[in-house]
């Protein structure tokens, strides 16, 4: 739908069953100048309940009037810093921060940060799609839990009756709180709170984010790694290196997901805190109840020892059973969250555990190019000890044909002797043979001290 214009001003709406929090959003025209000009105002992506969206523009502090967080929480939401993947619970709402999705949850409303990712949009348009979804079954279920509700309570009416002519006074009273509670636990909400479909839509998407690049870095990785093996070269090494880069990235990425939701996990309170929907009817009935016991206040009048004593028994017992209601109800509300939470921990630690598999593999390589290039070195090494040793021998060579070029007058370079080329020919052979002869045994004795293979 098309952004509101800048020239009539709109006003967000508020949540159901909740008092206003605030007035209209200042949008346009409405915002407040200053001598260095609007600061704090942010575009966000209103979505209700029922899915409809409305994009307004509002600051920081209506942002927190409205939903009760402070303003460190807003930070993390702050496209501009760089925060990692995080997710609270507060009183009101729901801090979300995981990857491209930045969003604040409240009990009947989501806030998104509007960001030009495009992959915002199809978050935008499958948690829409949810909330749809999630508006329809709420209504079938409120009105099938009605009909059975009054089908039960014609059937229940007369054998209830009957129980309570048969039965003790206190035990009557005991029966029927029993009767509310197996009631409220058999037609309880099957639907999830409108709260969590909004937090299981941005963990399915940031999970389905990570996940795709995951696959995408492990189809261009083991080419890569594959093909450096057969050859080592300037670009295989170049193409390597920015593919062990990305894996790094995203593996600290997905670590830090799944700390989040390892720690949300660990901790029942923190989950407790998201239980928005229910903190907000219990907010409702103890408004209520304070309305109806300021309007309907007691008269003091003078009552005996022994019932005293009765009432303040019978409120014991019933501070006793909603006590008992209320952790039991609280316990199953924690256990269908984690429930929630684990399904998406377990697929983002197959997703560590992927990348875990490419990194040994990586390493592995690594440790298979180092081998490579120690034998690559040993060969030279050796090669240079033939060199030398070769350039050794021929050294000696040298020197005698040295000394016979000197200048000396000796018995072989009278001309009377008239020795001639023979002579000299078996000079210079038996020098060359000489040097070779060294060389093999300087090579058989490398060979023999292990210094060449």
């Amino acid at each position: 739908m098309r952004p509101p214009s800048p020239h009539h001003p709109q006003q967000l709406p508020h949540p159901s069953n909740s008092a206003p929090l605030m007035g209209p959003l200042p949008t346009g025209g409405q915002r407040k100048k200053s001598s260095k000009g609007t600061t704090g105002v942010r575009s966000w992506l209103l979505m209700d309940s029922g899915g409809k969206t409305q994009v307004m523009e509002a600051g920081k502090h209506v942002i927190m009037r409205r939903t009760g967080l402070p303003a460190r929480d807003l930070r993390i939401l702050d496209p501009v810093l760089m925060y990692p993947s995080t997710v609270l619970g507060r009183e009101r709402a729901i801090v979300i921060n995981l990857e491209h999705i930045k969003a604040i949850v409240t009990a009947h409303e989501v806030l998104l940060v509007k960001s030009a990712d495009p992959s915002v949009s199809p978050f935008v348009d499958e948690l829409q799609r949810r909330l749809i979804r999630h508006n329809q079954e709420g209504n079938e279920e409120d009105g099938s839990k009605s009909n059975w509700t009054r089908l039960h309570d014609l059937g229940e009416s007369q054998s209830r009756g009957e129980s309570r002519e048969n039965s003790p006074k206190g035990f009557s009273d005991q029966f029927d709180e029993q009767g509310r509670v197996e009631k409220n636990q058999l037609y309880g909400s099957k639907v999830l709170p409108f709260e969590f479909v909004a937090l299981e839509a941005c963990l399915e998407s940031a999970c389905s984010c990570l996940e795709n690049e995951a696959k995408r870095l492990e189809e261009e990785a083991y080419p890569a790694l594959d093909k450096l093996s057969s050859k080592i070269s300037t670009l295989n090494l170049e193409r390597v290196r920015q593919i062990k880069s990305r894996l790094v990235a995203i593996t600290g990425r997905v670590q830090k997901v799944r700390d989040e939701l390892e720690h949300l996990l660990d901790d029942d309170e923190d989950m407790a805190e998201m239980y928005l929907t229910e903190k907000s009817v219990e907010r409702d009935l103890e408004t209520n109840s304070s309305a109806s016991s300021s309007m309907n206040e007691p008269i003091l009048c003078d009552e005996m020892d022994d019932e005293i004593v009765q009432a303040d028994m019978e409120i014991d017992r019933d501070a006793q059973i909603g006590t008992t209601t209320t952790n039991t109800s609280k316990q199953l509300d924690v256990q269908e969250l984690e429930m929630l939470l684990e399904a998406y921990f377990v697929q983002i630690d197959g997703i560590l555990n992927k990348l875990s598999t490419l990194r040994e593999y990586v390493d592995d390589t690594e440790d298979y190019i180092n081998i490579m290039l120690d034998d690559k070195q040993n060969q030279l090494l050796q090669m240079g000890v033939v060199l030398s040793t070769a350039t050794l021998v021929v050294s000696a060579l040298i020197v005698v044909a040295g000394v016979f070029g000197m200048n000396v007058r000796i018995a072989l370079f009278k001309e009377e002797t008239k020795i001639g080329m023979p002579k000299f020919l078996w000079t210079v052979g038996g020098g060359s043979i000489g040097s070779v002869v060294l060389f093999v045994i300087a090579i058989a004795w490398y060979k023999h001290s292990r210094l060449l293979d």
